[in-house]
């Protein structure tokens, strides 16, 4: 989708590399994504790959992993990073992350901010404070907040002490699970319980019957906002042309685009004879389906046809498309997701 011949999954691995070595790389995925994430990282071992039963949120996801880090050293430095970001700097990528290790070796958890380039409704905002002593470049975090108003958003930008909340995080393991254990005790109980079974034979009977218990909570909310008002958060801010592409309107912000701003996702423009554009401006078209995708006079728009289903909407409102997923679990038309 992002016109190179590496998934965002690989892309990502590949820019961590020069810090670590694929043994020390673990993937949490769900069972739906297991196999086709092995086939992608061939270099991982088949035990670095983390299976969810089910889907619980970023905590239960960042804490499984680093209880299963813990096992092997109890005193890691842990980085946690989505695969659905885009950066274009990679070097300028693993200084930050460099700097974000110094601040966790001091037993800060850490999390990556950008420096904000516009008024941003759709990301979270950190709240930053001064400097950490003895930590060169990392700031305190005093708070998390929600995705703003517009009007509350340019405020932001305008003071100069807020970031982007990226949703990268790097900590040490044993810090991170002891907040956790403040925190979110039943979360961290049933984490310890797994993690002890881990490498026995009872690991999927344990999974299975704890997994399903834990809160469905992100580690945002969970861990991080609680830590930050305590202190325990610092952040290093970041610019590395990053993108978190969690929305069509993002991928369209990111991709070549046409003289008048119009995106075909993952093809070139001039050689797709099943896309038809006429007087149209600022299109997003995922045409998938073999059908001709038409459109006449139109502007500003995510158009994505798939053999079962067409989604047309504004790309300001691509964020919304959640809740038409959420919907669709709602009345049981799983076969649309």
């Amino acid at each position: 989708m992002t016109g190179t011949a590496a998934s965002l999954l690989q892309a990502t691995v590949t820019r961590l590399a020069p810090l670590t070595e694929p043994s020390h790389v673990l993937i949490v995925t769900g069972v739906a994504h297991a196999a086709a994430v092995a086939r992608q990282l061939t270099a991982l071992p088949e035990e670095n790959i983390v299976v969810e039963p089910s889907p619980r949120d970023s905590c239960a996801a960042i804490a499984l992993a680093a209880a299963v880090i813990a096992r092997r050293d109890p005193e890691a430095i842990m980085g946690a990073f989505a695969a659905d970001h885009l950066i274009s700097d990679d070097d300028r990528f693993l200084g930050v992350i460099r700097q974000a290790m110094a601040g966790a070796r001091q037993g800060l958890l850490m999390t990556l901010g950008i420096s904000p380039t516009r008024p941003e409704t759709g990301y979270g905002y950190l709240q930053c404070g001064g400097p950490v002593l003895g930590a060169d470049g990392v700031l305190a975090v005093e708070e998390f907040k929600e995705k703003p108003t517009y009007d509350v958003a340019e405020s932001y930008v305008k003071s100069g002490n807020y970031l982007w909340n990226a949703g990268m995080f790097v900590w040490r393991v044993d810090v991170f699970l002891a907040e956790l254990a403040r925190q979110q005790p039943q979360l961290h109980a049933g984490i310890a319980r797994i993690a002890q079974a881990w490498d026995t034979p009872s690991r999927e009977e344990v999974l299975g019957e704890v997994w399903q218990t834990l809160p469905r909570i992100s580690v945002d909310y969970a861990v991080m906002e609680g830590a930050s008002a305590v202190g325990r958060v610092g952040t290093v801010p970041g610019d590395f042309g990053w993108n978190d592409v969690g929305d069509f309107h993002t991928l369209g912000e990111v991709l070549a685009a046409d003289g008048a701003g119009n995106v075909v996702v993952g093809h070139d423009m001039s050689a797709r004879p099943d896309v038809l554009l006429r007087e149209t401006e600022n299109l997003v078209v995922v045409p998938n389906s073999g059908r001709l995708v038409a459109a006449l006079g139109v502007r500003d728009l995510v158009i994505v046809d798939t053999p079962d289903a067409v989604l047309v909407c504004p790309r300001d409102r691509a964020q919304e498309v959640k809740s038409l997923v959420d919907e669709l679990k709602e009345k049981g038309d799983l076969h649309y997701i």
